[in-house]
């Protein structure tokens, strides 16, 4: 229930990629005001994402996962009949939230479900591959839907697994801890931190297209770091805070963000690029790009559920090592595609590297920001954690894209291949910053390697200080 809710939600964040040319037309959109049903969505998911993860210690996760889910659902179908380009974006930002809900809480029900350790471990690996494997599965089926059926259905196929997921989570899926005593949204934290991470995504999405030193970017920059200090000072004196302070004394907490973060970079800004060649410079057709890079999906897959199963004796840091260094070679290898190269010659290979690397990374992050949470914070930390991601992706996207368009220096595809290869070399440079920061996190002064829990998981040292988060009221 959990995964296919998951699915369905990276899905709907990419499937529209492919029917925006039908949507266009066919609601007569104004030129570039297409961009809003990605946009639209990705900014409401993104910027409640905590507050959609506290939803869960304050009233329970599966009960708030249902209700995101069936929310879902509702504007699921209201996209499918959207008759004006208003109310479409409309239903996508309804869409948003409602993902900003479904997405921490169901990560909430998880580690709740499972204990840390190998089990927990196992069930983030298939977690992350879900993840990966819906982004391509976007780009396989959403081609042939818009052709065949029309752009509406992208929305409708959401329905049965909605459906399904409210007849049978009730009774599968358990329900999380719910905070004791007197519960407290903290409404001014929610806004503040809501606007200042909407902010910085839309400021780096549209960076490409107006410019990084445009008034309008470096405004909304800085218009975030203010909202970003107003909410850390709110928080420090909050009763009941949105995000507790204490939390990011966790080094496991804070490593692991940070970590997935830089992941979501390279990941975001690599996976562009890769698509930008293969469809401009390779000439694919979307259906063909899809299938050509379902080996990266696949090899993610398979380097999460490995990961997944390594960590347990290894502990995170030397599977994040060792998962950075693939991304890093296969980004690399990426950056020496040629304008009359082709599938196998430039893309397969760094393309199977690539992909184990991003399960890899995906599951060290994971688990080393989720490492030690207690269960009325779980909600609270893998929102924190889906923000940052999302955060990332944007970041990586934005800086991938205006670096190739900036070494472009025409429309050929020798000019266009100029630039993405430069594009290449920024996410490996991304990615090589996250070796380093993992090399950094297995050497910090007082760790000792690989020491395990009879629970499978990697311990602390003594020295060190503990893994859970303390718990600021």
């Amino acid at each position: 229930m959990l995964v296919a809710a998951f699915f369905m939600v990276i899905v709907d964040s990419q499937i529209v990629m492919l029917a925006m040319p039908a949507i266009e037309s066919e609601l007569g959109f104004a030129p570039g005001g297409v961009q809003w049903v990605m946009s639209a969505y990705l900014l409401s998911f993104g910027g409640l994402l905590m507050f959609g993860g506290r939803t869960a210690d304050l009233l329970g996760g599966r009960r708030m996962f249902l209700y995101g889910t069936a929310l879902f659902g509702v504007a699921s179908v209201l996209c499918g009949l959207a008759w004006t380009d208003e109310v479409l974006i409309t239903a996508r930002v309804v869409q948003g939230v409602a993902a900003a809900v479904m997405t921490p809480t169901a990560m909430a029900v998880l580690m709740h479900t499972f204990a840390e350790g190998p089990e927990r471990n196992k069930a983030l690996g298939i977690w992350t591959g879900i993840g990966a494997f819906g982004a391509t599965a976007a780009l396989l089926i959403g081609g042939p839907i818009t052709d065949g059926l029309g752009w509406e259905w992208i929305f409708y196929i959401n329905v049965p697994v909605v459906a399904a997921v409210l007849l049978f989570g009730p009774r599968l899926l358990k329900q999380t801890p719910v905070q004791e005593g007197r519960r407290r949204f903290d409404p001014a934290g929610a806004v503040t931190i809501t606007a200042a991470v909407a902010l910085l995504v839309y400021a780096v999405s549209e960076a490409p297209l107006v410019g990084w030193g445009s008034g309008q970017t470096i405004g909304m920059l800085i218009a975030s770091a203010v909202l970003f200090a107003v909410f850390t000072a709110i928080e420090s004196r909050s009763q009941a805070p949105l995000v507790p302070l204490g939390i990011f004394r966790s080094p496991t907490v804070v490593g692991g963000n940070i970590l997935m973060l830089i992941v979501a970079m390279a990941v975001y800004g690599g996976a562009l690029i890769t698509s930008l060649y293969a469809q401009q410079v390779l000439g694919y057709s979307a259906v063909k790009f899809g299938l050509s890079t379902a080996v990266y999906a696949v090899m993610s897959i398979i380097g999460a559920n490995v990961s997944a199963r390594l960590v347990a004796r290894t502990g995170y840091k030397p599977i994040a090592i060792t998962g950075m260094a693939l991304l890093s070679g296969g980004l690399l290898l990426l950056t020496q595609i040629d304008p009359n190269g082709g599938y196998w010659s430039d893309l397969f290979f760094g393309l199977v590297i690539f992909g184990t690397g991003i399960g890899s990374t995906n599951v060290a992050a994971s688990i080393a920001s989720l490492t030690g949470a207690k269960p009325e914070e779980s909600g609270l930390v893998s929102g924190i954690n889906n923000a940052v991601f999302q955060i990332g992706a944007a970041l990586g996207i934005a800086l991938a894209s205006s670096v190739a368009f900036a070494h472009t220096t025409g429309t050929t595809p020798e000019a266009l291949n100029n630039g993405f290869q430069a594009g290449f070399l920024t996410t490996a440079v991304f990615a090589l910053t996250g070796l380093v920061t993992a090399l950094l996190l297995l050497l910090r002064r007082g760790d000792r390697p690989s020491a395990v829990t009879a629970g499978g998981e990697a311990a602390e040292s003594a020295d060190t200080e503990p893994v859970r988060a303390p718990v600021v009221h």
